[in-house]
């Protein structure tokens, strides 16, 4: 299992790599340059969380989400579906980030 902030944090490090790649293309203004780019809406995620308090003095309480194929952990553990939209802004400015990439094997 993994943490929601670990989650997320991929996720921001995944989407900065599409709007640097965006921002490459323009740069590079060869062949196919930024001749196509995708403003990026809102982002859902959804996924399964076990819910943990901490025996510790603070009680704090840890969001860990289920990865795919986890054994064990689901047997013991109540889970949570949760959905989440993320609506990602340019830091400093209201606008939606701008993002580009190459294609994955077998996208569609």
């Amino acid at each position: 299992m993994i943490e929601l902030a670990d989650m997320i944090a991929q996720l921001r490090g995944e989407l900065a790599a599409a709007m640097a790649a965006a921002q490459d293309a323009e740069d590079a203004g060869g062949p196919g340059g930024a001749a196509l780019r995708f403003e990026l809406g809102p982002v859902q995620l959804e996924a399964e969380f076990a819910v943990q308090r901490s025996d510790s003095a603070d009680g704090k309480i840890r969001f860990w989400v289920v990865e795919a194929g986890a054994s064990g952990q689901r047997a013991t553990s109540t889970t949570h579906r949760v959905t989440l939209s993320l609506e990602p802004r340019v830091r400093g400015s209201d606008r939606r980030p701008q993002v580009s990439g190459d294609q994955a094997e077998n996208e569609r």
